[in-house]
Parts: C-alpha cells; structure tokens; sequence
C-alpha cells in the first residue's frame, strides 16, 4: 500500500513538472518585420504638431527604401522622416496583430534595430541631434493614431512626453550611433523587462514605435527590424 501512495506521488510530481514544461501554458507569439519584400503591416503617421505650421517648412516623409550610404544598400528598411520646428513631433510606425485571447494580459519584448548617424554628444537647437530623439515602443487594445486638439494633432495614447516615458509606451534608447562618428550604423535597442499590455475584446493588439523628437532639425531613422516576443501573463 505504502508503495502504491509513493509510486501515485511521483507520477503526480512528474505530470506537474511535464505541465510546467509544456510551451502551450505560456503561449508565445513573435512579430518579426525585416522589410525586405514590404512593409509587413506597418504603418507610418506624425503627431504632435500644428494645423498652422508653415506647409515650407514642414516635412514629413516615410516610404520602404534600400539602407543609406555606409549600410548595405542592397537590403531595405521603413524609412520614417520629418522636421522638428516646434521642438516636439512624434514620428511612428503602427501595426495591429491578431488572434489573442479576448480582455488577457501580455508582456511584450521589443527588439527594434535603426541605421542611423547621429552621433553621441552632438548639439542642436532644442536639444542634441540622436541624443534628444528618444526612440520608444509600446502597445495597446486601442489603435494608436492623432486628434486634433485646439489646432494641435496630439497622440491617443499615453507614451509620455520626449524623455518621459507613459502607461502606454517605454524608452528603449535614443537615436545615437553608439560612436562620436557621423556615419550611419545599425543599432539595436531594447526594454530592459518586459512592457504588460491588454488585448482587447476582439483579441487584438497594436504595436507601435516611433521616435518622440525634441531636436528642432530634420529627424531621419531607418527602421531595419522591429520584433516583437509576446508572451501570456
């Protein structure tokens, strides 16, 4: 008898411990965009700047295109660039993703790689070219997108202001190259643990990455892969 009990034990031991190991209880999904053959879903928009803005001055640009001078320029990148007058504009990338539980909670780790040659240190008008660009990532149940407000197109979401981060983003970097040099790197930058995000009720969730500029000057990233490893709370 004293040995059927101990014999029942270790099975119960060993089914809980195969449960623990098995993958399905912490589902993980991956998002993995490289834009060699498009833009995978992604979308680009601009925020935070006025209605009155003088049209010549502004520039807002962004379009799949072959990796800069000093990459190589036989691979593609999301190409996203704009002016920064008003020493603030929030430049990003939107995509939505599907098929999560409905209302579930999700961490998320954020892989996003940019060419770029802003180099440390530098100086500018309302902050340092790179340095002053804070690069952030973030997600929500909501689509992120701009309204306009008192003649100001403002971000939906909560991704706190430049150097702030917010409910519904994280800083992952700056747009810096890592070198005191003005040429054109690819970096990689992350979240040092993981962003909590709630899918919403249709299952769905938006990812977004964007750089969130206080440098009055024309703010240029090359967005080589953005990956996104999304795993079940």
């Amino acid at each position: 008898m004293k040995k059927w009990i101990l014999f029942s034990v270790l099975s119960l031991a060993a089914f809980m411990l195969a449960c623990n190991d098995d993958d399905s209880l912490n589902p993980v999904f991956i998002s993995d965009s490289a834009f060699e053959t498009g833009t995978d879903g992604w979308a680009a928009e601009f925020a935070e700047y006025a209605t009155t803005t003088d049209s010549l001055t502004l520039r807002m640009l962004a379009l799949r295109s072959r990796l800069p001078t000093g990459l190589d320029t036989s691979k593609y990148a999301y190409l996203v660039e704009a002016s920064n007058g008003s020493d603030d504009m929030f430049m990003y990338l939107k995509k939505k993703l599907t098929g999560f539980n409905a209302n579930q909670v999700y961490n998320i780790s954020f892989e996003v790689t940019i060419g770029t040659n802003y180099p440390e240190g530098g100086i500018g008008s309302g902050g340092a070219p790179g340095g002053a660009m804070f690069l952030k990532a973030g997600a929500s149940g909501f689509q992120p997108g701009r309204t306009l407000v008192d003649s100001v197109y403002e971000f939906n979401l909560d991704k706190g202001v430049q150097s702030e981060e917010g409910v519904d983003a994280v800083i992952i970097g700056d747009a810096t190259n890592g070198t005191p040099q003005s040429t054109f790197r690819l970096v990689q930058k992350s979240n040092a643990k993981p962003f909590a995000v709630k899918a919403n009720a249709n299952g769905e969730i938006w990812l977004f990455v964007g750089v969130d500029s206080g440098y009055e000057g024309i703010n240029t990233v090359y967005y080589d892969r953005i990956k996104a490893l999304i795993t079940a709370q």
